[in-house]
């Protein structure tokens, strides 16, 4: 059961807080693909194309960088974003090339932990990548 008043295509946004919406904002645009739909200096959104999803950015000065994995004394993740590629070692380069960088814990060999320039947590997986022999 939906909730009263949904609209079965209405938007839907998840929104990620950062020390700089803009720059987060880029940063997703780029490593996506999806273009800017607001932006502004403090509330960013980019547009999935032809969906009504957007991913939103918004300055937070109190922002705390998560710590991945957790740990019980620190900020935890709220959530992650999971992206499936089929070119795992390339989307890392490309990842890090926008400014991305590679976690220090692995959890498994076809996901790579990836944190983006605010330091949240985001994966990039391939399903289709063989277990190392």
């Amino acid at each position: 059961m939906a909730i009263r008043g949904r609209v079965p295509r209405g938007w839907l946004g998840i929104v990620l807080d950062a020390p700089d919406a803009r720059a987060l904002a880029h940063f997703y645009s780029d490593l996506l693909g999806w273009p800017l739909a607001d932006d502004e200096p403090n509330w960013c959104t980019i547009q999935m194309p032809d969906l009504p999803v957007n991913l939103a950015f918004q300055s937070e000065p109190a922002y705390v960088v998560p710590t991945w994995p957790s740990e019980a004394t620190h900020q935890q993740m709220q959530l992650h974003l999971d992206l499936e590629v089929d070119d795992l070692a390339g989307a890392i380069e490309d990842a890090i090339a926008l400014g991305a960088r590679e976690a220090g814990f692995q959890p498994q060999h076809n996901v790579r932990v990836m944190l983006d320039p605010a330091g949240h947590p985001f994966c990039l997986y391939d399903n289709d990548l063989p277990e190392p022999q």
